[in-house]
């Protein structure tokens, strides 16, 4: 059997082992792949595995020897998922790997935001200490999570683990699962110190945090996103990070990745961005990795698991 790996860098940059995969068949493996390859690369292969390399329809009439696609993540919006089945192709995905990564990440914004570890840490090291004629300083707010409302916006496998954190912290939580009710989220925006977003990318979501969904928040409140980019207006949001709208926002994901030197958000006021990393802790891999090896094992046997068309 011909496995082909589009674009495995991000999923194991080397510190992970492709071993496993390498028993079920013969492996090729790029690192990322550009568009003009995708189909020179994919020809050969019976089964090809795929992270954010787009697989469309045209691209699968010309893959005649192709019978089985995995995603490396979670989300498969990158295939073509009805032409693969028109096909008779399975697109199988990982739908549970990295829910204690994520979370995990959430409060390292949330934490970032309300003590500025970091920020003082950079300011030690640049010699601000030694020269301060005091035993400490605090220009910048220290927040105590305990007591605040933590609003989380959907509920599932991820939203729920965020919320226990929260809990563990001493804060008060509410839930709303998008796009249920429009009333919840008002209620969960107009209430909450703390908002995360944890609800997926559909017609109904996408821009789900716009200006008005901003204007319903405290002017203290922080907006924090590890799910999808697009649920969040990034002009809006710029505008009411800039403006004080809201205090600030702790953001792993934009709406184009990598972003344009040219988003708004990379500028904005009390704006923490990271580089979509949140899922990537080894733990989370190698868990990603190993389902990936389950799907491939699975669809083997005739029997596949996973499937998402």
């Amino acid at each position: 059997m011909e496995i082909v790996v589009l674009d495995g860098y991000t999923l194991n940059p080397g510190d992970l082992s492709w071993d496993d995969l390498r028993l079920l068949g013969t492996c090729t493996f790029h690192d990322r792949t550009p568009p003009g390859e995708i189909v020179p690369r994919s020809l050969p292969a019976e089964v090809l595995l795929t992270n954010k390399t787009p697989l469309s329809a045209e691209t699968l009439a010309q893959l005649p020897r192709l019978r089985f696609i995995g995603v490396l993540a979670t989300g498969y919006n990158v295939v073509d998922g009805a032409a693969a089945r028109r096909r008779g192709i399975p697109v199988c995905n990982v739908p549970d790997y990295g829910t204690t990564a994520v979370a995990q990440h959430v409060f390292a914004l949330i934490l970032e935001l309300t003590q500025s570890v970091g920020t003082y840490a950079q300011s030690v090291r640049q010699g601000r200490w030694t020269r301060s004629a005091d035993f400490c300083y605090y220009d910048s707010p220290i927040i105590e999570l305990t007591g605040l409302t933590l609003g989380v916006v959907g509920v599932g496998r991820i939203g729920k683990a965020v919320a226990n954190l929260g809990r563990a912290f001493g804060m008060r939580v509410l839930l709303t699962d998008q796009p249920e009710g429009q009333t919840g989220l008002e209620t969960v925006l107009k209430n909450s110190d703390i908002v995360t977003l944890h609800c997926p990318l559909t017609a109904e979501t996408n821009r789900l945090i716009d200006h008005d969904a901003l204007s319903l928040m405290k002017p203290t409140a922080f907006l924090i996103n590890a799910a999808r980019g697009p649920l969040v207006d990034e002009e809006a949001l710029a505008a009411a990070l800039n403006c004080g709208r809201i205090a600030g926002a702790g953001l792993d994901v934009l709406s184009v990745e990598p972003p344009p030197a040219s988003n708004p958000l990379l500028t904005a006021k009390n704006c923490l961005i990271t580089p979509h990393i949140a899922w990537a802790s080894q733990a989370a891999r190698q868990r990603l990795l190993r389902t990936v090896v389950e799907n491939v094992r699975a669809f083997r046997a005739g029997t596949p698991q996973n499937v998402v068309n």
